[in-house]
């Protein structure tokens, strides 16, 4: 597999296409793994992530420069990979360009409600909203 951590986004697309279920899979788990970690005193309620079926937390942070970087974990494992490929859509971006990603169509080529069952997914549209109103807010 591909060195996921340096990979961006269309570099995974090209693997994840390529992969059979199984291994799409363990793809997305990768990816999780390769998340910096989030210290426990960050994992409040307050960076909770409502609606999801395993717990999901997003605390972000700004660099001097204005880009934004995001922390996150999960206690399961695919979910963990999940908001690990979500952020690889908007980490490192400006407030701005992350309200001008459309991050739906960016995770499309992963066809994730059809790659995993529906509780792994549902949480989805609530990561998405919790990022565009992090940029809002910084924006």
């Amino acid at each position: 597999m591909t060195e996921c951590k340096t990979a961006d986004l269309a570099d995974i697309i090209e693997e994840y296409e390529f992969l059979d279920a199984d291994d799409r899979y363990r793809l997305i788990i990768d990816l999780g793994r390769e998340l910096d970690d989030m210290p426990d005193a960050l994992k409040t309620d307050a960076t909770l992530v409502r609606g999801c079926s395993a717990a999901v937390w997003v605390y972000p942070t700004q660099k001097d420069d204005g880009h934004l970087h995001f922390m996150a974990d999960s206690n399961a494992a695919i979910t963990k990979g999940i908001i690990a490929l979500v952020l690889k859509t908007v980490q490192g971006k400006k407030a701005a360009e992350i309200l001008a990603t459309d991050i739906p169509a960016a995770l499309a080529p992963f066809d994730l409600k059809n790659q995993l069952s529906s509780n792994r997914t549902q949480g989805i549209p609530n990561m998405i909203a919790l990022i565009r109103e992090t940029a809002e807010r910084y924006a």
